[in-house]
């Protein structure tokens, strides 16, 4: 069985290393001329899918964008799921699902399950009830060759209390988890299926990305403030897993497919320079 880490190494070699989120926001719907209901929702996807599936390593469907139509939007999201696999994009389905016991153990099955609806390549959990909680999850993406992006350092202002607090062996929490991160991922070639989430906007920390070995989602370029420079500032010598991610930079440009197209090659470009700048 291929493993996740082994198929985002293939898939980023082959198209670069690069991630797009697929946020279908209101306000982007209108901006496309599409209605805010599940026929535009549909129409949006199909363009997304049209223009960048078989050129983009990896899609970010980001949940609650589907969810909010209910049962037509999640319809919406397999069918989505379908079509990017079938293109040979892999799907990060954002959803940062965090519980225990048997309820972590059902979403495992929901999202990582190969028989499932919603199956994804991998998903994003949160780690905030506990790192030990997570393993029902952790434990089923391995069973089955999907993967999990851990939340772990992100942007917004509320979270640096918790995420910076130190423990009482001196670490942060941030700093613990990508050390269990780091754990699990341990001896793994070419690349570990356990990834964290390191917003792009964070600036610089004290926090050592070096020894994840396994794929660093850097969310928030573009529209949300980060540039590809700034990778530089926010993980130092540890960029060699990171995987950049934009989400409106891109989609702002389309409905065009050629737009759509020319925005991916842009930031794929700019990205490719600073992550091997350091070769």
């Amino acid at each position: 069985m291929e493993t996740f880490g082994e198929r985002l190494v293939a898939a980023t070699e082959r198209r670069g290393r690069l991630c797009v989120g697929l946020d279908p926001h209101p306000e982007l719907l209108a901006a496309w001329g599409l209605p805010d209901s599940p026929h535009g929702l549909a129409s949006f996807c199909e363009g997304v899918v049209a223009a960048l599936a078989d050129r983009v390593a990896v899609i970010k469907p980001q949940s609650a964008f589907f969810e909010r139509f209910g049962s037509a939007g999640l319809a919406v999201l397999e069918s989505t799921f379908r079509q990017l696999r079938e293109a040979g994009a892999l799907v990060l389905l954002d959803v940062k699902r965090g519980d225990i016991g048997s309820t972590a153990t059902a979403y495992a099955y929901a999202y990582l399950d190969p028989e499932a609806a919603l199956r994804a390549d991998a998903i994003t959990v949160s780690p905030y009830l506990g790192f030990g909680s997570l393993h029902p999850m952790i434990d089923r993406a391995l069973a089955t060759g999907a993967g999990v992006f851990v939340v772990t350092l992100s942007s917004n202002p509320e979270a640096a209390g918790l995420q910076h607090a130190r423990r009482a062996d001196g670490r942060t929490v941030a700093q613990a988890i990508l050390d269990d991160v780091a754990q699990v991922n341990a001896g793994v070639r070419p690349l570990g299926s356990i990834g964290v989430v390191v917003g792009a906007t964070i600036g610089a920390t004290d926090h050592d990305f070096t020894n994840v070995n396994g794929p660093i989602l850097a969310p928030g370029l573009g529209a949300q403030g980060g540039t590809a420079e700034g990778l530089r500032t926010v993980f130092g010598s540890g960029l060699s897993g990171v995987l950049p991610s934009y989400s409106r930079e891109v989609l702002a440009a389309g409905p065009g497919i050629e737009d759509l197209r020319a925005a991916v090659d842009r930031v794929r470009t700019v990205c490719h320079n600073v992550l091997m700048s350091d070769r």
